[in-house]
């Protein structure tokens, strides 16, 4: 930063990647088998790091501490830190209710990811993005407190309710289980949160010092309409025509530039492998491509991405935009009520 502008030529955006394994996926669709954590991570991670390394990328990995727990998987998760990127919080047990947890189980949900984190990759994580896009002012308290900078968790859409119902139709959940996701992918209301980032005020002092005050940086959606343009979605549309999903990918960068908003657009595990690499999986939008088929896609999507902006990891991102602008203050609006501590 100098004299309060950025030092960047083009306006930054973010890119992260929500390192969501296999058996996390299994286990919110209500497979059975999950418990036993298969994981695809030391295939995806050299395949994704490679990608990145290509474009001369940075970005952030929001990882989940269980994975970090499990040997078999730590090699291959260190290697994302070796390669330079930030590495994120994306809670422990990865349970898109986590807004329904007491809050002295969030604080131990939290805690416990990032010191395994912190064992394995020698980072400790300032970023936070809850599995499902789950938050509550339960939770950025509980960041707060624990020193956390930024929180990446709000996705303002207004088709979280759409992508709830497909979910259910398309899951194994009993009825209890659907109620403990009942909130997964945010109501409506989610759709009129703001695209750009701004500063939660939590209303309490910490060991007698300022009021926290953590910067929110939004999944971006597209501007106005508010639906969904991160890359999964990009790839679903290429199922029916790639041209179709570049075209709608060029029109969510050129309304982001239009309204001034820095994009933070998110990645997962499943946009760089296709139906020949988890057969098990192929229940989600998109698996019917072949992994090399997304990874044309996705490349020249995120070319495009990096020809209009310079590409950042989140944490980057929201130190940028706190120190060069004055941030909205928002308070977190009341969401579900923890009336049940609810644990794997």
């Amino acid at each position: 930063m100098v004299n309060g502008k950025s030092k960047y030529r083009k306006p930054i955006a973010s890119l992260s990647l929500d390192l969501d394994n296999q058996w996390s996926y299994m286990k919110i669709h209500g497979d059975p088998g999950w418990e036993t954590f298969p994981s695809y991570l030391d295939l995806v991670i050299p395949r994704v790091l490679d990608f990145l390394a290509q474009r001369q990328l940075t970005i952030t990995f929001f990882i989940v501490g269980q994975d970090a727990a499990l040997a078999k998987n730590q090699a291959a998760i260190r290697s994302i830190a070796t390669a330079g990127h930030e590495i994120g919080n994306h809670s422990f047990h990865h349970e898109s209710w986590l807004h329904l947890y007491a809050e002295a189980d969030i604080e131990q949900e939290i805690r416990q990811a990032e010191e395994q984190i912190y064992q394995v990759t020698g980072q400790r994580p300032i970023g936070f993005r809850g599995p499902g896009y789950s938050f509550s002012a339960a939770v950025l308290r509980v960041l707060a407190q624990r020193g956390y900078y930024y929180d990446a968790s709000t996705f303002p859409t207004f088709l979280g309710p759409i992508a709830r119902a497909y979910y259910f139709m398309t899951s194994n959940l009993s009825r209890a289980e659907r109620q403990k996701r009942k909130a997964l992918f945010g109501s409506f209301q989610d759709g009129f949160q703001p695209l750009k980032p701004y500063r939660w005020s939590l209303g309490e002092r910490i060991h007698q010092g300022s009021e926290p005050q953590l910067v929110e940086i939004p999944v971006t959606t597209l501007p106005i309409f508010k639906v969904p343009i991160h890359f999964s979605y990009v790839l679903y549309l290429s199922v029916f025509s790639p041209a179709l999903a570049l075209l709608y990918f060029r029109l969510a960068l050129w309304l982001c530039r239009l309204t001034c908003t820095q994009p933070s657009l998110l990645l997962h595990p499943l946009d760089f492998l296709g139906r020949e690499d988890v057969p098990q999986l192929a229940f989600f939008p998109g698996m019917s491509l072949l992994s090399d088929q997304k990874l044309v896609i996705l490349g020249e999507a995120i070319d495009l991405l990096c020809r209009q902006f310079a590409v950042v990891p989140v944490g980057q991102h929201a130190r940028t935009v706190a120190e060069t602008k004055r941030l909205p203050l928002l308070k977190p609006r009341p969401r579900l009520t923890p009336e049940v501590t609810w644990r794997s």
